[in-house]
């Protein structure tokens, strides 16, 4: 059966049998307050008729019915009852509707009465069924003399009692009419609420929505007006670090209807929570880079929440880094081709010439010519990576107009990692941005990933890093030395932590967390900032203060 018969069948069937069980209550409750009121009317009656002078008066004459059967007529019509009869003590009949029946005993008993009891309730006499009261009749001295019985037939109960069925019966229907028009606009309002659709498709629909939700590859994370959330999937789960667990089969259940405040890193909260939309800002959640964009989640033109999607940017961004540097490396790889095939023409034409003592001078000269480094170049530099990067970096430098020195003591053993790529490229990325055209930037790694080298001694960790970034440039205000670690804050000019500024340094002090290490900036030899980043060879947060400082600061 469809939902909505099915619905209008169901309430109709519930308010039908209400409305069944409330007649029944209300019918007998209706008998039931009809004999009560005829019983206290009857019980009145009889009192009454038992303490009337005349009544006394009339048991002291020979012949008592001679002035209580009209008396007992009178209370009759004037009560409008069935019957009213005295007694005698006897239980003989004084008087009776039926004239025939006066001076023969009573055909129910009175003995009770007559002892000094009342009585109220049914009992079948020569008029059939009915409901009486009995009441004993006493003269002036107490002494009981008689009794007075009034009733009503039940025929006349029943017909009081119908006169007022057609009234409930109306009042019923009419509440099963309107219950069952209330039925119908309830079981219309449902199917519009729910489109129109079916259990059955309504199912198969969170089905199919759970099922795309949880398979794309971007992370998607919504919450309501109140700041709960209401939404969140595998791969949201897995960007922004968050425990989801699983409630009902499915990963990130456990987070429903929790504060975002309570799960997400304060970075995401920030950028969840601000007012204005975003499309691919930069999002630093632990070491992982993220472009995230925020909507407002609108039905039917009102905003019910916020959604936040997450795409990871880690490897895009080391994959961008590489090839800007492999681009800039052939670029600076193709002029030095040209200029030393220059070169070589002018070489062949002197030794054309017979002027061997110029070629020998222009070789001299051009000896030191062709070095991307200044310095004593890349012998201590065994790893390739490290080696590509800091070529790259070179290139970079030169088209500048600055110059990258790599000093003689510098050891890189193979084996370096991308814990040290990465903080090497953007350490030396900000010193080459803060030294600009003319400007100067030093560097010296030390690292042995045997444990034996000056990094280990440093570091307290067996396989650690020293890597110590000098420049020239204007430096890093002392008020700034701690802050700029932090997410979001940056020296650049005209830099608002937007637009991808303000992650590197938070990136690399997190790295040295994580690695036992430190990250510290001071005032450079050369004028401007130095960056000494410290990585121990484990991969577990270090306790001691710095890296604790460093964590709390990158956070």
């Amino acid at each position: 059966m469809p939902l909505g018969p099915q619905l209008l069948a169901l309430q109709a069937l519930i308010v039908l049998s209400c409305v069944v069980l409330a007649g029944f209550a209300a019918v007998s409750l209706q008998q039931r307050q009809i004999r009560q009121a005829y019983s206290e009317q009857m019980l009145a009656v009889a009192r009454n008729a038992a303490t009337l002078p005349d009544v006394q008066e009339a048991y002291a004459e020979p012949n008592p019915s001679t002035a209580l059967d009209p008396l007992a007529d009178l209370l009759q019509q004037a009560s409008k009852v069935s019957f009213v009869v005295f007694l005698d003590r006897d239980g003989i009949r004084l008087s009776h509707p039926d004239k025939s029946r006066i001076g023969s005993p009573s055909t129910t008993s009175a003995a009770e009465v007559l002892r000094g009891d009342t009585f109220v309730g049914t009992q079948t006499g020569t008029l059939g069924p009915s409901l009486r009261a009995k009441v004993p009749i006493t003269d002036s001295a107490d002494r009981i003399i008689g009794a007075v019985s009034v009733g009503i037939v039940e025929s006349e109960l029943d017909d009081d009692f119908t006169e007022d069925v057609p009234w409930l019966a109306a009042w019923l229907g009419g509440a099963a009419v309107l219950g069952s028009a209330g039925s119908y606009l309830l079981t219309r309002l449902v199917r519009r609420r729910i489109m129109g659709l079916e259990p059955d498709e309504i199912a198969r629909l969170l089905q199919a929505r759970e099922a795309m939700l949880h398979g794309i590859r971007e992370g998607v994370l919504a919450v309501d007006e109140r700041g709960r959330v209401v939404l969140v999937n595998d791969e949201a789960c897995r960007l922004l670090d968050l425990d989801g667990g699983q409630d009902d089969g499915r990963v990130g259940g456990a987070l429903t209807g929790r504060y975002a405040a309570d799960v997400l890193d304060p970075a995401a909260l920030e950028l969840l929570e601000a007012d204005d939309d975003a499309v691919d800002a930069p999002l630093l959640v632990g070491e992982r880079v993220l472009l995230a964009s925020r909507t407002p989640a609108l039905v039917h033109g009102r905003r019910v929440g916020r959604v936040l999607t997450v795409r990871d940017r880690t490897e895009l961004s080391g994959a961008v880094r590489e090839l800007d540097g492999q681009r800039s490396l052939t670029t600076t790889l193709r002029a030095q081709a040209h200029e030393f095939s220059n070169q070589l023409h002018v070489l062949q034409g002197l030794l054309e010439l017979g002027r061997t003592a110029d070629a020998v001078a222009l070789i001299d000269r051009l000896g030191g010519g062709g070095r991307l480094l200044s310095g004593a170049g890349l012998g201590g530099v065994e790893d390739a990576s490290v080696s590509a990067l800091l070529m790259a970096k070179a290139a970079l430098a030169r088209e500048r107009g600055a110059t990258l020195v790599v000093t003689p003591a510098t050891r890189v053993p193979e084996g370096a990692g991308d814990d040290v790529i990465t903080v090497l490229g953007n350490l030396v990325d900000n010193a080459l941005d803060a030294a600009g055209q003319g400007g100067r930037v030093v560097v010296d790694v030390q690292g042995d990933v045997n444990g034996d080298a000056q990094g280990d001694v440093q570091s307290g960790s067996a396989g650690g890093w020293v890597l110590t970034i000098d420049d020239d440039g204007p430096g890093v205000p002392e008020p700034l030395r701690e802050e700029v670690f932090r997410v979001g804050v940056t020296t650049k000019a005209g830099g608002d932590g937007r637009h991808g500024q303000g992650i590197g340094l938070a990136l690399v002090a997190r790295i040295a967390a994580r690695r036992g290490g430190s990250a510290r900036v001071t005032r450079s030899e050369l004028g401007g900032a130095r960056f000494e980043v410290v990585l121990g060879g484990g991969t577990g947060r270090s306790s001691s203060s710095s890296s604790t400082e460093l964590a709390g600061a990158g956070t």
